[in-house]
């Protein structure tokens, strides 16, 4: 009897706890109908299976993204041979990027210039989590790209070749396809 009530009372608990997680992170945690638990996102319908590509931006090729990395640097005023390439052209088509070493003084006015120039060529700004006195993220035609300062406090490195007045401004892009990654589904019967 004793092990039939502690069955109880944990199904009890797990059932209030579920339920007030749901109330609270409604756009995290969803119950069906059929009492199947969904974490994450919205449990897929039929009718929404299949994610739509931005409606705004058809998608980008890695050359597309690469000249829109040398434009946003060159409108900031730098020349992008004198940076380097992050990857080499052809290794990986869903990494590119560009770095430079730029003094601190200049690199958070090359960075807003690098993220102007990104907007104005119809880049969206993703805020989320982004710090604007060292980065910001971008997005678009299924691209991301992170715009960064990061000197040698936040990148230490014994072979670093930074000065204390240095600090690296890069520009990474990664080609994302979040609806490939599987949401993870546990079933709960409520009730």
């Amino acid at each position: 009897m004793n092990a039939l009530l502690k069955r109880v009372w944990i199904g009890l608990a797990a059932t209030l706890i579920v339920s007030l997680a749901a109330v609270v992170l409604p756009d995290q945690i969803q119950i069906n109908d059929d009492g199947r638990l969904h974490l994450g996102a919205p449990a897929p319908s039929p009718s929404t299976a299949a994610p739509a590509p931005e409606s705004t931006s058809p998608p980008l090729t890695r050359d597309a993204v690469d000249e829109a990395i040398r434009t946003a640097v060159s409108a900031a005023g730098l020349d992008p041979a004198q940076g380097r390439p992050i990857g080499a052209a052809g290794a990986d088509s869903n990494k590119t990027g560009w770095m430079a070493v730029r003094e601190q003084t200049a690199a958070q006015s090359d960075m807003n210039a690098i993220c102007a120039d990104l907007e104005r060529q119809g880049w969206t700004l993703n805020p989320n989590g982004d710090r604007p006195e060292a980065s910001r993220s971008y997005k678009r035609g299924g691209w991301y790209l992170l715009v960064s300062t990061r000197g040698k406090t936040q990148a230490p490195s014994t072979t670093s070749a930074l000065t204390d007045s240095q600090t690296y401004l890069t520009v990474t892009g990664l080609q994302l396809n979040l609806s490939d990654l599987p949401l993870p589904e546990i079933t709960v019967r409520i009730g």
